[in-house]
């Protein structure tokens, strides 16, 4: 295995880690400062005509208190992830992992929130370390 692919590896497993223990502040490490996330309306939306922009460029604060709010109003019942695929750009300065998500939330009325598909996690490399840029929402394929 390279180098590189064992530190996307690592990054992949990072956010899971954030996942699972509802650790804002480690999940926040992971985005780079231009990050956008668009993502589909449905797992079926694959069109991305159909697709909206939930909380625009990254902003430490506001994306802080999104996910923190996720996490105190949700219980997380299961969140397995299988890394599909990794590709590292020629000049190992950019990558993408194909990731299969299933991640079960429920709301305090007991509703879920279910996040289930392949998604595409984009990263580039920074002075120290990668940072995911861009990321697909969850889609069935």
């Amino acid at each position: 295995m390279k180098k590189e692919e064992s530190e996307i590896i690592e990054i992949v497993n990072k956010e899971t880690n954030a996942w699972n223990n509802r650790d804002v502040n480690e999940l926040i490490t992971i985005f780079h400062p231009d990050m956008v996330w668009p993502w589909p309306e449905t797992s079926t939306s694959h069109d991305p005509m159909d697709w909206v922009m939930g909380m625009g460029r990254y902003h430490k604060d506001r994306w802080r208190k999104g996910w923190q709010d996720l996490f105190d109003n949700h219980t997380l019942i299961h969140n397995k992830r299988e890394i599909k695929k990794i590709v590292i750009s020629e000049q190992k300065d950019g990558a993408f992992a194909v990731v299969d998500i299933d991640t079960l939330w429920l709301n305090k009325n007991n509703q879920p929130n279910h996040w289930k598909g392949r998604t595409c996690k984009v990263y580039t490399r920074m002075a120290k370390d990668w940072k995911m840029i861009m990321q697909t929402g969850a889609l069935e394929y």
